[in-house]
């Protein structure tokens, strides 16, 4: 049976804590993770990470999950991803779920293996999109000229 606090009782109510949010940025996908005690389940949109398509964007997604072990295994991860292309989502989620394994952990040696796997994985990419110029359809690319 549970024990609910009445107004002027010494019992304390019980206050859920809310979850500590990490974030993960690629171009211009933004990813937000949750990161709760649990069972190992990730969800990225409310999907389970099982059935998110592409398989090679699962795949990366699932880059720190495989680094960590079975670390996974006393954490459920939520990721809200947004913005860019699929891969882009991809790589901005596992930058969240990665910063979210070492803050957790709070050890080197985590650090150590996901710098070691791929260093852009806590730091982030910071190579982005060149912008359009003038004179021809793309960043670089001009109209061809001709002579005669």
């Amino acid at each position: 049976m549970e024990r609910v606090a009445m107004p002027g009782s010494t019992l304390k109510p019980q206050v859920k804590k809310p979850p500590k949010l990490y974030s993960g940025a690629r171009k211009t996908a933004r990813a937000t993770a949750a990161i709760l005690p649990g069972a190992g389940r990730i969800r990225i949109n409310g999907t389970p990470v099982e059935l998110w398509e592409p398989e090679p964007a699962r795949l990366h997604l699932l880059a720190p999950v495989h680094v960590v072990g079975e670390l996974r295994e006393k954490y459920d991860i939520d990721v809200s991803v947004a913005g860019g292309g699929f891969m882009g989502q991809a790589d901005a989620a596992a930058m969240a779920i990665a910063r979210a394994f070492v803050d957790q952990v709070r050890g080197s040696d985590i650090r150590d293996k996901l710098n070691a796997y791929n260093k852009y994985l806590l730091s982030g990419d910071p190579r982005q999109a060149e912008p359009k110029k003038f004179g021809g359809p793309g960043a670089r690319r001009k109209r061809q000229k001709s002579y005669r």
